[in-house]
């Protein structure tokens, strides 16, 4: 368990989810980003923040550095209609920790390790909590006709 105060939800960026390598949206595709950040601030970063910290792995020393190096403010959400689910960019440290000197309480892989997964399950926790206790909108994909019926 993670007994720290709960941050500050991040601000959304306006970057198009393409531009990260673990994501493909549609790129006329509406992001709700603005919706979003709202029920961020209107309570799912809490709720998710307060179950993620209730499980997590990550040690008060781990998340030091987390809000050290500032990453939660390279969260990002994103609304993904296509796929009817809220998708989300993690940030993480990057593999040359160690070269650029990061951060001098980051001594080990498994401390990086740790930190990222961290962070990506936090991710996925927010990506839930707002999907199934704040989002009342139906995605507006509708698949074409001509798609084959494999029944």
């Amino acid at each position: 368990m993670l007994d720290v105060p709960v941050p500050d939800p991040p601000t959304l960026p306006t970057v198009d989810p393409n531009e990260y390598d673990d994501a493909n949206i549609a790129a006329d595709a509406d992001f709700k980003r603005t919706e979003l950040e709202a029920f961020l601030h209107e309570g799912a970063w809490a709720d998710a923040f307060e179950t993620w910290a209730a499980e997590t792995p990550v040690t008060e020393d781990q998340w030091q550095v987390v809000v050290e190096l500032d990453l939660l403010s390279y969260f990002d959400f994103f609304w993904d209609d296509f796929a009817d689910r809220v998708g989300y960019h993690a940030p993480g440290i990057p593999e040359d920790w160690k070269e650029r000197q990061l951060h001098p309480e980051l001594t080990s892989w498994g401390q990086v390790s740790s930190i990222n997964a961290g962070l990506t399950e936090l991710g996925q926790e927010v990506c839930d909590v707002l999907k199934d206790d704040y989002i009342d909108w139906e995605s507006e994909y509708e698949a074409p006709d001509d798609l084959p019926d494999f029944g």
